[in-house]
């Protein structure tokens, strides 16, 4: 609370004076609470009795994480303009940019955010087969049932509804209430937020920074293929003569598509891809036959790769060096109980043994190591030698060779990596129970990148 004696009279005002003495009266005081707009986001919970100040908002882990990346200046504007005619501009009542701000609606997201990840966790156990095959089933049979009355669609906002009414409902959960004839019993009200202490808050927080790393993957995963949409690339004439062609040839088709067959067809196909069996027999089943799908993962990077070379690329001559990357399996002791099938390990470079191959080495033979910054692990810039003339290609990195080439015919897993025995022996695309019984595997990873020649400019 504060009280408005601030306020300095105008040289201009009238004052007032008493019909009886006519003398100055004095202006009463106001009591009142600070300006709190409705529209504002920085609006502090109803638990919370204060503000928070921004000193109190930076004493906190989540606040110097916000603090340290958004890095503020100490002029910032308050909202920030675009130039030019037509240019998009924000709007006056929005709040500025601001730490305080920001901690304050970050920290209201994360203890509010909670049924969002409640709903995904659900709905990933019922598509990952997780909690019960028969509920998974259940689930399958109503979508099938909406494929074959697709108006009952319609309906599915009124059966959430229902489902969370009856759910919550006293009788069924077993409290006091269920008999039509005593008074009606009004339940508390459920927490509208997790306190910043507790174990559901610390996993929404978890939450939220599994997320961002998975947006930020799939933003990077689809800018790779952005070249190809905005003419930046050669071959977006090709893709556009392509969509034009193939759209006239659907455009007599659509009618005859059977469409809830398509729709349950296509809503069923993600349960049998996630299914154990699939993932656990028939999918490692294809891997072993043959690294086909590696091989086709391996060509499209490459393809993308070679749409990325210049010219000078091109005319040039092209090579290709490669690196291995060596790692060990150790067991945990207090993991398996005896069973080798559920034995529990860790892939790590420092498990490497003193004496053996290093982590990473320019030849398969495992003894030619590079150099490192003197603890045996390579440093983020790699020391890489050339011959004279050669260079590294500039609009690529190292890439993984997915389909194990080299540990021809097994191959490799889907990340390239190939296994062995503890001593570096017989290879296989995975590891083997045996391995993990005598508690020694390795494996290794072959990276490659392209060189081109470059002559030197005499001096």
């Amino acid at each position: 609370m504060t009280t408005i004696d601030y306020v300095e009279i105008p040289s201009s005002a009238t004052r007032l004076r008493s019909a009886q003495s006519h003398d100055i009266r004095p202006a009463p005081k106001i009591v009142t609470s600070l300006p709190r707009p409705e529209h504002s986001p920085a609006r502090a919970s109803p638990a919370t009795s204060q503000p928070m100040s921004p000193t109190r908002a930076t004493s906190n882990l989540t606040s110097m994480l916000l603090s340290s990346a958004l890095q503020l200046p100490a002029n910032a504007p308050a909202a920030p303009r675009t130039q030019g005619k037509g240019a998009p501009r924000l709007l006056s009542n929005k709040d500025p940019l601001s730490l305080p701000i920001t901690t304050v609606n970050f920290k209201r997201f994360v203890s509010k955010s909670g049924p969002i990840f409640w709903l995904q966790d659900r709905v990933e156990e019922i598509v990952l087969w997780k909690k019960s095959w028969k509920d998974t089933l259940v689930w399958m049979a109503a979508y099938a049932f909406i494929c074959y009355f697709p108006r009952l669609v319609l309906l599915v906002p009124h059966a959430i509804a229902l489902g969370i009414l009856l759910a919550t409902h006293p009788a069924i959960k077993g409290k006091e209430g269920a008999d039509s004839s005593s008074p009606k019993v009004v339940q508390a009200s459920p927490p509208n937020q997790a306190g910043e202490t507790s174990v559901d808050y610390l996993a929404n927080l978890q939450a939220i920074q599994n997320l961002m790393g998975v947006v930020s993957d799939g933003h990077d995963f689809a800018m790779q293929f952005a070249p190809y949409w905005t003419y930046s690339s050669p071959y977006t004439s090709l893709i556009l003569s392509f969509v034009l062609v193939s759209f006239l040839a659907l455009v007599p088709l659509v009618n005859l598509i059977p469409m809830r067959t398509s729709c349950l067809i296509l809503g069923l196909l993600p349960f049998f891809v996630t299914h154990p069996f699939t993932q656990h027999k028939l999918f490692p089943a294809l891997q072993r036959s043959g690294a086909m799908l590696n091989t086709l993962r391996e060509r499209v990077m490459r393809f993308i790769d070679d749409d990325k070379l210049e010219d000078k690329h091109w005319r040039t001559e092209l090579r290709e060096v490669e690196l291995w990357e060596n790692e060990r399996w150790v067991r945990d002791a207090s993991s398996g109980s005896g069973d080798p099938t559920k034995a529990e390990g860790t892939w790590s470079k420092n498990n490497l043994r003193p004496g053996e191959r290093l982590a990473w080495t320019r030849g398969r033979d495992g003894w030619s190591g590079v150099a490192d910054d003197g603890s045996g692990q390579v440093s983020s810039n790699l020391t890489f030698s050339l011959s004279p003339g050669w260079t590294f290609v500039e609009t690529e990195d190292w890439r993984p060779d997915l389909a194990g080439s080299w540990a021809a015919p097994e191959g490799a897993d889907e990340s390239g990596w190939v296994y062995s025995n503890d001593s570096w022996l017989d290879t296989h695309p995975h590891p083997l129970e045996e391995w993990m019984s005598g508690g020694g595997m390795t494996r290794r990873r072959r990276w490659t990148r392209r060189i081109y020649y470059r002559p030197q400019s005499p001096v």
